[in-house]
């Protein structure tokens, strides 16, 4: 990934000191292997770069390198020099029942032992990456995706996604951990007809995890699906919003999202107990200073969820990057180079740069205050305790996109701002897990949010 890809290259460097070679691949070196290899005058960080999709690619790679003959490009192209697709059908079986799941885990090690107390394998959470498909054909401005795989959009067999599900809820079991699935797909839904089988596959088989995806919003009209989605161990749902603004979607050739519609849409998954992570771009050629807090507005209306918030970033080689150099507008043309976490690197049209930064500081400030986060909270009184404790804790961990918060002291900071809230759902958890009496009214309130079915 571009936003990684200077981290990637000084451990790159790093490997080849000792004398070990190194192969890059992914969407960053597909479009700048040049620079990977050293050949556009920096210093080279890869002995081989792959190209595009690498299935296929990968076993002569191995071969070369185990020979000492790695070649510099590796392309991956048919007989005739076209450039090739791999076929998803013959998807290689992941021994999930082998591999170390620790390096998933999300529980940091402090809170370990605490959260073991509860039962029920809290002591480890881990979110496993699955794929079940590849591709999206939108061809969104800002986006590497359509680029990368281009329009051929290739999913696995149904069988093969419910036997890696089957496997992995299997290994939760027999472990006493909590798991969950985050569907890597660029777009889950893009197939509607197909992912519906697939979700009736997966309940029919009892192969029922919770679950993470990325699905377009105009695809959430469909009521079956969001049936499916929830019965099928669905529990959160990525959605690139970008903006409230159609002249920006329209901009950036997102016009399929439909603004006027994300209220109905986050409201149909929340009637199912399914919530929304809500993406958001500042800095597009239509935001003018105010953009935040029009934003905040609408999200203070909708189902509680995970909003998060960005700025609008030319990848290399989008059409978004080949626009903003042909006016002239990028101001840091390799700002990948040296990495500035929520950075512009063009000058927006009705803002300055400054300005944008500040209103994604306002946007992160604003949705993960202490108010904010008590506000989702009770915004689902109503459902199970576990689900008020399932927002809490996201919010918690998702404020740490923006805001740093990595050491014990910053933890012990963020927890004292939201004392009130902590002591709220600590003393219904109180009551439930210590085994007072209960009435069948709360007793029904109590369950949980998250973790495998």
């Amino acid at each position: 990934m571009t936003r990684m890809i200077a981290k990637a290259y000084r451990m790159a460097d790093a490997i080849r000191a000792v004398g070990v070679p190194v192969v890059m691949g992914g969407p960053h070196v597909t479009e700048e292997a040049d620079e990977a290899l050293g050949r556009n005058g920096g210093p080279r960080h890869a002995d081989a770069v792959a190209l595009g999709e690498a299935d296929e690619t990968w076993p002569k790679i191995v071969a070369d390198a185990a020979r000492g003959k790695l070649k510099d490009i590796y392309a991956p192209v048919d007989a005739f020099g076209q450039e090739s697709k791999p076929s998803l059908k013959q998807y290689p079986a992941i021994r999930w029942d082998k591999i170390n799941l620790d390096q998933f885990n999300l529980v940091p090690k402090m809170a370990a032992r605490p959260l073991q107390r509860i039962g029920d394998g809290w002591g480890t959470f881990r979110i496993i990456p699955v794929e079940s498909g590849r591709g999206c054909p939108y061809g969104c401005e800002f986006c590497t995706v359509t680029g990368f795989f281009g329009d051929s959009i290739r999913f696995r067999t149904n069988e093969s996604v419910v036997n890696e599900l089957l496997l992995l809820k299997a290994r939760a079991k027999s472990e006493g951990g909590q798991i969950a699935v985050f569907f890597i797909d660029d777009n889950f839904a893009i197939n509607i007809k197909r992912t519906k089988s697939l979700l009736r596959d997966i309940i029919a088989a009892g192969a029922q995890v919770h679950w993470v995806a990325q699905i377009s919003a105009n695809l959430l009209r469909d009521e079956e699906l969001v049936d499916l989605i929830a019965a099928s161990g669905g529990k959160w749902v990525f959605i690139g919003m970008e903006s409230i603004d159609p002249t920006n979607l329209a901009d950036v050739n997102k016009g399929f999202n439909k603004p006027g519609e994300y209220a109905a849409v986050l409201e149909r998954l929340a009637q199912r107990n399914v919530y929304a992570i809500t993406s958001f771009i500042f800095g597009m050629d239509n935001d003018t200073v105010g953009v935040a807090e029009r934003t905040l507005k609408e999200i203070r209306t909708w189902p509680a969820g995970l909003p998060i918030f960005g700025l609008l970033t030319p990848l290399p080689a989008t059409p978004l990057y080949k626009r903003l150099e042909a006016a002239g507008r990028l101001t840091r043309p390799k700002h990948w180079q040296e990495f500035i976490p929520f950075a512009m690197a063009h000058t927006p049209l009705k803002m300055t740069i400054e300005e944008a930064h500040a209103e994604v500081r306002a946007g992160w400030a604003h949705a993960y205050s202490p108010e904010a986060m008590a506000q989702a909270v009770d915004s689902l009184k109503d459902k199970p305790l576990g689900y008020r404790i399932n927002i809490f804790i996201a919010r918690m961990c998702f404020r740490g996109i923006y805001f740093p918060q990595m050491g014990p002291l910053s933890w012990l900071k963020l927890i004292y701002q939201n004392r009130r809230t902590i002591s709220t759902l600590v003393k219904e958890g109180f009551v439930a897990w210590h085994g007072r009496p209960i009435s069948p009214k709360v007793n029904e309130r109590l369950g949980t949010g998250v973790g495998a079915t």
